[in-house]
C-alpha cells in the first residue's frame, strides 16, 4: 500500500493500491467499503493485462479521516490529485455506487485529458432527490435525514441491516455470497470514521445530470436490476438520457453488492467494454 497527500490539505492522506502494468483502471469503490471491496474484479483484470489502481475514500479504509471535505467537489478532487500525482494518461475510470458520483464529477470538472473510457456500477448518478424537474428520484429529503439519524443513533446496528440489503442477503447468503465476506464487509464500514459514514448520505442527492451531459468518451453502465439501494429505474435506466451512445448492461437478479455476488457478470461486461486486445498488454509484455 502507498499514499499521497492532497494539495489542498496536507493533512489528509489517501491510501492507494497500485498493481500491474499496461493501460491504468482506476477503480473506485462504494459506500462503506474501500478499495478492497473490487478484490473480484482485480485479479480479473490483472489476469487480463492491466494496470490496476484501487484507492480508499477520504474518511474509509486507510486514508485520512478529517472532520470536513466529504462533497463530490472534494472527493473529485482528491481523485484529481490520485491521478496527477501518479502521473496517469489513457485512464479507465471505473466507479462503483458513490464512486460513479466521482467519476460523473470528475469527468464533468476536469476532463477527459486523462481517461480514456468511463465506467459506472450501481451508480448513484444521474439525480437521486424527488424534485419538480425530477419526480423520478429515489429519495427524498426526509428518507435521507432518517439515514443519518440511524447512523448516528447506532451506526453499527444501521450497517447490519444496510448490508442485508445491499447484497440481498434473503436471496444471497450462502448461495452468491459467504457469511465471512458479509463480515468482512462489515467490519469494514464499522472501522470507517463514524463522521464520513454520517456525512456521505447527503451527498447520495448530489445532481450529476450536468456532469453526464459533459461525457466525451466511450461510457459502461452496469446495474442490477434487483438493486434495493439504488434502484434500476431511477439511475442506470436513466443514464442514456444523458450520456449519448452508452452501453448499458443489466444484471439479472444482482443486488447492489454485485461486485461480490455476480463477479463473473461484472467481468464479463467490464472486460468486454475494455477490450483487451485493444488496450491493454500483458505484464511479460510490458517487461520485455
Amino acid at each position: 500500500m502507498s499514499t499521497i497527500f492532497i494539495d489542498q490539505s496536507s493533512l489528509v492522506e489517501i491510501n492507494y493500491e497500485d498493481l500491474g502494468q499496461g493501460r491504468p483502471v482506476v477503480l473506485i469503490h462504494g459506500f462503506p467499503l474501500d478499495g478492497r471491496s473490487w478484490e473480484q474484479q482485480t485479479f480479473a483484470l490483472l489476469d487480463a493485462g492491466y494496470r490496476v489502481i484501487t484507492y480508499d475514500r477520504r474518511g474509509f479504509g486507510k486514508s485520512s479521516g478529517p472532520s470536513a471535505g466529504y462533497d463530490y467537489d472534494t472527493f473529485a478532487a482528491d481523485l484529481d490529485q490520485l491521478m496527477t500525482q501518479l502521473d496517469l494518461h489513457d485512464v479507465v475510470l471505473v466507479g462503483m455506487s458513490m464512486g460513479g458520483g466521482e467519476v460523473a464529477r470528475y469527468l464533468g470538472t476536469y476532463g477527459s485529458e486523462r481517461v480514456s473510457r468511463a465506467v459506472l456500477i450501481g451508480a448513484v448518478t444521474p439525480f437521486l432527490l424527488q424534485t419538480d424537474d425530477n419526480p423520478a428520484g429515489a429519495l427524498t429529503s426526509a428518507s435521507v435525514d432518517a439515514v443519518v439519524s440511524a447512523i448516528r443513533t447506532d451506526r453499527f446496528a444501521y450497517l447490519t441491516e444496510f448490508f442485508a440489503d445491499f447484497y440481498n442477503l434473503d436471496d444471497n447468503l450462502g448461495r452468491r455470497i459467504s457469511e465471512q465476506v458479509v463480515r468482512d464487509s462489515w467490519n469494514t464500514g464499522a472501522g470507517a470514521s463514524a463522521v464520513a459514514t454520517m456525512a456521505c448520505p447527503p451527498t447520495w442527492v448530489t445532481d450529476f445530470r450536468g456532469d453526464l451531459a459533459k461525457f466525451d468518451v466511450p461510457t459502461l453502465v452496469v446495474h442490477g436490476d434487483a438493486d434495493r439501494i439504488l434502484p434500476i429505474e431511477a439511475t442506470a435506466r436513466r443514464i442514456p438520457e444523458l450520456v449519448a451512445g452508452c452501453e448499458v448492461v443489466e444484471i439479472a437478479e444482482a443486488p447492489h453488492g454485485l461486485l461480490w455476488t455476480h463477479p463473473d457478470e461484472v467481468n464479463e461486461a467490464l472486460l468486454g467494454f475494455l477490450g483487451s486486445d485493444r488496450g491493454a498488454m500483458s505484464n511479460a509484455e510490458a517487461t520485455a
